[in-house]
């Protein structure tokens, strides 16, 4: 399915291109959705805090932070780095897309700090490859599924067999780990036969979003952050492997202590309180 390019963007975020990493494809920041191929160009997108809230006799400033992390954060990301930012005077800079794609562009030297994915095995193989610090992988949310349409007619899966869904989106299980959970869910409730000739892939979460958003298809199952705020139904962790959220520091990371504190700022107390406000569960104490 071809689908066209979102609107243009507006002056609301800033959009950062480092000279390293050429940009090609638009992102639309109305909803924080773009599109991202995988082994495409990464959009950085900065949130910064200004520092004029902090008192001018005793200014917080701290050092700068790149992120390569998985689109399921698009819309928790700038949560996460202005109440990162008030705690510790560093600014967090965010590159989202495909975590298969962040990983390859890991692999390839690209100037990252910190790694977030939604894959621990991506994270992992990076480790095994000393492309990512192994004592730093550390896992620190759980992701969910939700149902989304636009019509908001689609309010369960079993809905997903009705005539009126002629397309159904989900993120290619090839490429993204919610691709692989929505896949064993629908297979676990038995309708994955009567669905799959309806189903077009997105390349991530966010495309396959914005597949439902712009109607090129009835009805999206993707992570549940990017439709917790749209009226979009929490489907059940019970029916797929858990989507392990990992992080770690990149070995070759500009500000690898910076970089630190984020990942254990994403395990603290306020950091979970950011994430599960955006519908993300707490790991397993232990890992």
């Amino acid at each position: 399915m071809t689908v066209g390019c979102p609107p243009s963007m507006t002056d609301t975020t800033e959009l950062v291109v480092p000279r390293s990493i050429p940009m090609i494809l638009p992102i639309k920041f109305r909803n924080l959705l773009a599109y991202l191929r995988p082994d495409g160009p990464l959009l950085l997108l900065t949130f910064s805090v200004l520092l004029s809230s902090f008192p001018a006799s005793s200014p917080m400033i701290g050092a700068e932070i790149l992120v390569a992390a998985a689109a399921d954060l698009a819309l928790a990301g700038p949560a996460l780095g202005d109440a990162f930012h008030r705690v510790s005077g560093d600014t967090v800079r965010y590159a989202f897309g495909g975590s298969g794609a962040l990983a390859r562009q890991i692999e390839s030297g690209a100037p990252f700090d910190l790694y977030l994915s939604a894959n621990e095995r991506f994270v992992r193989d990076l480790a095994g490859r000393n492309r990512v610090i192994p004592e730093s992988v550390f896992v620190y949310a759980l992701g969910r599924l939700g149902l989304w349409s636009k019509s908001g007619k689609y309010q369960a899966v079993s809905d997903l067999g009705q005539p009126g869904v002629r397309y159904l989106a989900l993120p290619n299980p090839a490429l993204a780990p919610y691709g692989v959970a929505a896949r064993e869910f629908l297979e676990t409730q038995k309708i994955w036969a009567a669905i799959e000739p309806k189903i077009v892939y997105g390349e991530n979460v966010l495309q396959a979003m914005q597949f439902a958003e712009s109607g090129n298809a009835d009805a999206v199952i993707t992570a549940w952050s990017l439709v917790k705020t749209r009226g979009g139904v929490l489907l059940p962790e019970g029916g797929h492997r858990p989507v392990r959220q990992t992080g770690a520091v990149v070995r070759t990371a500009r500000q690898p202590a910076a970089a630190g504190r984020f990942l254990k700022f994403l395990g603290g107390a306020e950091g979970r309180g950011v994430l599960e406000s955006f519908g993300f569960a707490a790991a397993v104490r232990g890992n």
